[in-house]
């Protein structure tokens, strides 16, 4: 890691998904000592409280979007908050609240990106390809369209935060974990060339094979992003989601995910989302999130310990 200066960002809302209860994730996350954990490295930790934005008024979709307003002014407000954080030299960790926001995060990244000539690299943990549109999905819900409105294809009010359409390509996204795709939103993948790695890939050449793929190119010029959806993991060992999907990673496969990452020195911002603590046991998927934490912050393993000695000799 290099840079330890560290700012934790609650966003206490689940106006963008169908199960409410992602607005507790911030407080679980704190619960499991998601700051001791970071500061153990050395790191200067912020806790900068909880963002304040619009209630979760609960209603149908309009015109194929629920909450679209709501979801527009959490994504402006986050948007700003994560790229403050990122002019004044910190990284921000973003604890959500539903991946919805993850709008307002990355294009914030991505704004940040183009201010410092940085190349974008996000790694998006999921079960999820969160390529719905209006057009595409039943429910409406826009914690399924994030990546959809990043890449420049959803109602304005959400393609424009950061001031540039698209707020990233298509290329500098890699999938992790995938294995609910819709059908139109399959179709969709291929149009726009988006990187997946699911989890039938995942079975058949091993995730150290995956993640040597998804880092390749990732250099000391290179802004690495990790959105990691704690539905990403198998749900036998993270219960604490709305939208759980069997056959996810394992433990040690999400661990080996953060461990490569910490590797490449480059992860520079944080989101964790879709942490949902009523539909948890005793908090053990936010502690298992935190654990996953440490590792991007360079938790060692005797194996690491050997690495950097050979590269320090």
């Amino acid at each position: 890691m290099t840079n330890l200066n560290v700012s934790l960002i609650g966003v206490p809302t689940d106006v963008g998904a169908g199960t409410r209860g992602a607005s507790m994730g911030p407080e679980a996350l704190r619960v499991a000592e998601i700051h001791a954990a970071i500061a153990a490295f050395g790191a200067d930790v912020r806790d900068l409280g909880n963002l304040v934005g619009p209630a979760n008024p609960n209603l149908p979709a309009v015109d194929g979007f629920r909450h679209l307003q709501e979801v527009a002014q959490w994504n402006e407000i986050l948007h700003e908050a994560v790229y403050a954080e990122l002019r004044a030299g910190r990284l921000p960790v973003m604890m959500g609240g539903d991946h919805c926001l993850a709008i307002g995060s990355v294009s914030a990244v991505a704004r940040h990106c183009r201010s410092v000539g940085k190349k974008l690299c996000v790694l998006w943990f999921d079960a999820h390809a969160d390529l719905n549109t209006a057009t595409m999905t039943p429910s409406g819900n826009i914690h399924g369209m994030p990546v959809a409105c990043l890449c420049g294809h959803g109602p304005e009010v959400l393609t424009r935060i950061g001031g540039h359409i698209p707020a990233m390509l298509p290329a500098e996204i890699h999938q992790i974990g995938i294995r609910s795709v819709d059908e139109g939103e399959k179709r969709f993948l291929c149009e726009l060339g988006v990187e997946v790695f699911d989890m039938r890939y995942i079975d058949e050449v091993g995730m150290r094979a995956v993640m040597e793929q998804a880092l390749a190119g990732v250099d000391e010029n290179t802004h690495l992003h990790v959105s990691l959806d704690v539905d990403f993991l198998d749900p036998t060992i993270a219960p604490g989601v709305g939208t759980t999907v069997r056959g996810g990673p394992t433990y040690r496969e999400a661990e080996l995910c953060m461990e490569m990452i910490a590797d490449t020195e480059q992860f520079a911002s944080l989101d964790i989302v879709e942490l949902n603590p009523a539909l948890d046991h005793r908090n053990m998927t936010a502690e298992l999130a935190v654990d996953l934490v440490e590792s991007l912050f360079g938790k060692s393993t005797l194996m690491r310990m050997h690495r950097q000695t050979r590269r320090n000799r």
